[in-house]
């Protein structure tokens, strides 16, 4: 019997069918999300990347930056502990964990629970940190209006090409850790180049969140976004 579903192990159909449904399900999830964002004129952004990439400390110094003139929450998606929300948690930000266990990704019905844990009336932008993974994480929509993948220099630069989904449906990716680039064989152009194979309207911003280098482009990138919203 497959674990997952209940269904004999060789009834592809079944199995199909039921991934269908969950997909279906959590869609319109997102949708719902997607909504309560535009109510409250909240911008969603969900940040997407193998583990290690630095999410974390780009949302930090995003924070930094950005406190002056946007509210700003934060959702972190990790399968044990809260070490990435304490840190957030220090920046004075609302903040809400969410615990997975052995799920490897965040989906749209963890998501519409978190929402309903802050002061949605008074914020301007919300940040997703999902779980790290190039995988599971773009399968499932969340409902937030942006979909921003990281890849950094200290993975290799194959990685659009051989985790496709990530990056098909991004709308921007961070080529982080570019303070490490002279230190590795990382080759960022044939990264884009394969990225935008598969996404060719995709954007990219070169980012070190400890040097700054890319950091105004990147602030920039998050005021034109939500300025869009409002307008």
């Amino acid at each position: 019997m497959c674990q997952d579903c209940g269904c004999s192990a060789g009834s592809g159909r079944k199995i199909v069918e039921v991934q269908e449904s969950v997909l279906a399900s959590n869609t319109s999830k997102a949708r719902a999300n997607r909504e309560i964002l535009k109510q409250h004129g909240i911008l969603g952004m969900n940040l997407m990347s193998s583990p290690g990439s630095g999410k974390t400390l780009l949302l930090e110094k995003t924070i930094a930056r950005l406190r002056d003139r946007l509210s700003v929450g934060v959702i972190e998606g990790d399968l044990e502990t809260e070490r990435d929300a304490e840190r957030i948690r220090s920046t004075g930000v609302p903040v809400y964990q969410i615990v997975t266990g052995q799920t490897c990704h965040l989906d749209a019905f963890m998501l519409h629970d978190a929402l309903h844990r802050f002061p949605l009336d008074t914020l301007d932008l919300l940040f997703v940190e999902n779980v790290g993974n190039l995988v599971c994480p773009a399968t499932y929509e969340l409902g937030t209006h942006l979909n921003v993948v990281l890849l950094s220099t200290t993975e290799g630069d194959d990685k659009p090409a051989k985790y496709p989904v990530a990056f098909k449906n991004a709308d921007l990716m961070i080529l982080s850790k570019m303070d490490l680039l002279p230190q590795t064989d990382f080759d960022a152009a044939r990264a884009i180049r394969d990225a935008r194979i598969i996404r060719p309207s995709l954007e990219v911003i070169r980012l070190s969140a400890r040097s700054d280098e890319g950091l105004s482009e990147w602030l920039d990138y998050i005021d034109g976004a939500v300025q869009r919203l409002r307008g």
